[in-house]
């Protein structure tokens, strides 16, 4: 809805997008520095993962370590990166979600998980 009636100010509306656009941007740069940790098997693997995604950390209890039982080791890796990994998408849909909706919903925008 327009007051008035008239037509939308174009100058305003592109100084809007240009606003959405700078919050984006500074808010998936938060992101990309801040860290979500993930973990399995009651803590004896830790996977620390950036709010984008990417790995950072992998700490492995020594009591995690069991040479004739290397694939429970793995699944455990592989449990606590994708725990890491949720809690990363769970703080991009907080941090970008807004911003998201605000740019018509989030769909169509590259680059973004939703």
């Amino acid at each position: 809805m327009i007051p008035g009636g008239g037509q939308p100010n174009m100058q305003q509306l592109l100084q809007q997008a240009q606003k959405m656009q700078q919050d984006l941007a500074l808010a998936q740069e938060e992101l990309a520095n801040t860290e979500v940790d993930g973990q399995a098997g009651g803590g004896l693997v830790r996977a620390t993962v950036t709010g984008a995604g990417e790995l950072r950390a992998l700490k492995i209890d020594p009591k995690a370590v069991d040479p004739e039982d290397t694939e429970t080791l793995a699944d455990l890796i592989v449990a606590a990166v994708q725990a890491a990994n949720e809690n990363a998408q769970n703080l991009q849909q907080q941090k970008l979600g807004p911003l998201a909706q605000g740019l018509g919903g989030g769909s169509g925008i590259p680059g973004l998980p939703f």
